[in-house]
């Protein structure tokens, strides 16, 4: 990059925050525009209006789009902003996961969601953000030589296990993303490699005991609860063994005979092959019509129907060109706060998108999971587009400050948040 080019990089970042990653959301508010509309088959045929779907879409991306320029905006220091992400939105999310444990709305044999107003809200997808945010402010709060201190580690993987414990019956999937971000962190905390390990065997020990007690809970349920109850779970029960098997016995080049609990994988498999390596152009899906949730849990097949390999691979470039450029925003940060909430969102974002696609593919078992910003889904959409207007203030932030000397920098920090960033200056063993 030139000189000049380089000073209107800076200039513009100093502005309105990182420019890549501008773009970035930006184009994937235009893939989810007409990926939306093409993908929307079955919900058009339950509604009046053929628009209805998209309008409903835009709608939920306009308001995120407001909630970015809002949030791009406003420096990530300030204590009012940190109060609201960190305390507030922790107190609201455990509120919102423990009201759904007990009374929530039961989506596909789970509970999962909750009414508020004329809105449904999935509190999973809020999780993903307030445990970016805590972690953020535990990591550094708990610096100690460079490095992440063993009382603030074991309170940082605390939190992901009171998180994901409270998650755990509405599906397995959102807690293993949770577990991924925080290593992410971890990692750029300054957490030796040692104690990440200890983590993750503590992660797998809690785990197995979680997905232990959960299933003798359902067979206790089964006992004492009325024949349609236990129909109904034992219907839950066969359908997630049916994935799991089918998964297990996958061969995408034998044909097996579509049911109840294959149809989404054979039908997202005849949707990519059908796609090739250019697709079929956009509005010309064939599966859409027949594939289940192809508006949101598996969108990424009809994107590949649509604009092939090709298309696929620039949508998954998309999100690691991300979790790229929020690696470099970190290479720029001289203290550790800023360093983790820029990785932890970036991380969200991009973990639950590679989740999404190996579902789609097949290379882990069915699991709704959406494509972030693309797939359909008010809470699932407000949540992103917060965290890109989040990624964009540190950005912004950074850029500005870097034109200052430290001792300015340090003076807008709170207290006990101003610890140095540990990747600027790498210890020479990681493993102590």
């Amino acid at each position: 990059m030139t000189e000049e080019k380089q000073t209107r990089f800076n200039e513009i970042a100093q502005k309105h925050g990182d420019p890549w990653i501008w773009g970035i959301y930006l184009a994937l508010i235009v893939i989810s525009i007409v990926e939306s509309y093409s993908a929307s088959s079955r919900e058009v045929a339950n509604s009046a209006n053929i628009y209805a779907p998209v309008i409903k879409q835009c709608a939920f991306l306009g308001l995120g789009g407001i909630l970015v320029f809002f949030l791009h905006r406003t420096d990530y220091n300030k204590s009012e902003f940190l109060l609201a992400m960190i305390p507030g939105l922790a107190f609201v999310t455990v509120a919102m996961l423990v009201y759904v444990m007990f009374f929530g709305d039961v989506i596909n044999g789970a509970r999962r969601s909750m009414r508020l107003l004329v809105f449904t809200i999935q509190p999973s997808e809020l999780a993903k953000l307030s445990i970016v945010t805590l972690l953020s402010y535990i990591l550094a709060k708990s610096q100690k030589n460079r490095d992440v201190s063993n009382s603030g580690l074991a309170l940082a993987a605390l939190a992901v296990l009171v998180y994901g414990g409270t998650m755990f019956k509405s599906g397995m999937t959102n807690t293993l993303i949770l577990m991924a971000i925080s290593v992410s962190m971890m990692l750029i905390g300054g957490a030796k490699l040692k104690k990440i390990f200890v983590v993750l065997l503590v992660y797998a020990v809690l785990g197995g005991g979680f997905y232990g007690l959960k299933k003798h809970n359902e067979k206790t349920e089964e006992m004492i609860n009325t024949e349609n109850v236990v129909k109904d779970k034992e219907d839950r029960t066969q359908m997630r063994k049916g994935r799991i098997s089918a998964w297990l016995e996958s061969d995408s080049l034998v044909y097996r005979p579509i049911t109840d609990y294959n149809q989404q994988e054979m039908f997202s498999r005849m949707a990519q092959a059908h796609g090739g390596w250019h697709g079929v152009g956009p509005g010309r899906s064939r599966e859409c019509s027949r594939l289940p949730l192809a508006f949101s849990d598996y969108i990424f097949s009809i994107i590949i129907e649509e604009t092939g390999l090709v298309g696929g691979l620039f949508v998954l470039v998309l999100y690691l060109w991300l979790l790229a450029r929020a690696a470099m925003i970190v290479r720029r940060s001289k203290r550790v706060l800023p360093s983790l909430l820029v990785i932890g969102m970036a991380s969200m974002i991009t973990i639950q998108a590679l989740f999404h696609m190996a579902i789609n593919v097949g290379v882990f078992p069915v699991s709704g999971q959406p494509l972030p910003l693309v797939s359909a889904g008010g809470t699932s959409i407000i949540v992103m587009s917060i965290a890109f207007g989040v990624m964009l203030s540190v950005s912004r932030t950074i850029a500005n400050y870097n034109n200052k000397n430290n001792k300015q920098e340090e003076a807008v920090l709170p207290e006990g948040l101003d610890a140095e960033n540990p990747t600027q200056i790498l210890p020479k063993n990681v493993w102590k």
